[in-house]
């Protein structure tokens, strides 16, 4: 199975409506929604006559707009306003340092169950699915609170994103892909890293599913409909014959509405208005269907 991803569900309103059209007009077949939106309930009532042919998941956020959980049950991790304030470096920092990581580790469990609860209603039978804003989960720190909480709750974790990437797919056409980023390089090593490392600790959560491969993060930001023909072929056929899914995932959400736009942590604010998320959406509608 080949699930067609997109992140961000629920910044705008009209932000929806284009992720939405990827789905009516192309291969779109699942969306990652920010549990934080303050238009969660328009937004999913948009979605709801797509509900059995979109699938999905609890898109945990760390990184835009306020928690979910109040700022006085979770100070290390925002301000006074409820504005996430730690860094993704941080966070990994964080992992390596006892007195942070216990700290962290029960705020982020606190803020987790906050976000999931928000969203759950919206999930068949209890059945959920996670992953993150900025893949903020694979850190280890981020990772032990999720694993906590599925266990003490009983969550129902159907999928949780595993966002490691084959190298060695983007290497044998690179002379055939137009945008390389040296920074996107390192965060595949970086998510690699830790994707490894969780899997290693917490064999059992990722054995609720089937086996998926992932790409996304190598052209994070140029998944282009020129830039992944090169590779859509072989990482299809890579995935069959090792019996796994392959998940691709786009950001074809692009964001224009002023008041949107000033939600967004400010460090981060452009790769929502960048031009690319149009050639991503553009993608979704031109690439041809395969089983």
């Amino acid at each position: 199975m080949i699930e067609y991803h997109a992140d961000d569900y629920g910044m705008s309103l009209k932000q929806c409506e284009r992720i939405l059209d990827c789905h009516r007009n192309g291969r779109l077949n699942g969306v990652s929604i920010m549990p934080n939106s303050d238009i969660l309930e328009e937004a999913m009532e948009m979605i709801r006559p797509y509900e059995d042919s979109i699938a999905y998941t609890v898109h945990l956020n760390l990184r835009d707009g306020v928690s979910n959980a109040p700022a006085a049950k979770i100070p290390h991790l925002v301000d006074q306003n409820s504005i996430h304030k730690v860094s993704f470096g941080k966070y990994v920092i964080s992992s390596y340092i006892p007195w942070m990581r216990n700290i962290y580790r029960r705020e982020l469990k606190t803020e987790f169950r906050a976000q999931i609860k928000r969203l759950a209603p919206y999930f068949k039978d209890g059945c959920i699915r996670l992953d993150s804003h900025g893949h903020y989960h694979m850190v280890p720190v981020i990772f032990d609170a999720i694993a906590d909480l599925i266990k003490e709750d009983g969550l129902n974790v159907t999928l949780i994103r595993v966002p490691r990437e084959n190298v060695g797919l983007y290497m044998r056409h690179r002379k055939e892909i137009k945008d390389f980023k040296l920074i996107n390089f390192v965060k595949v090593a970086i998510l690699n890293t830790y994707a490894k490392r969780n899997m290693r600790k917490y064999p059992e959560l990722f054995n609720r599913s089937r086996p998926c491969d992932f790409m996304g993060v190598m052209l994070s930001g140029h998944m282009s409909y020129d830039n992944l023909i090169p590779v859509y072929d072989e990482a299809i056929s890579l995935a069959g014959r090792e019996g796994h899914d392959l998940e691709i995932l786009f950001h074809p959400g692009s964001v224009h509405e002023k008041e949107a736009i000033e939600k967004l942590n400010p460090e981060g604010r452009w790769f929502f208005v960048d031009p690319w998320r149009e050639k991503e959406a553009d993608a979704l509608k031109r690439l041809p269907e395969k089983a």
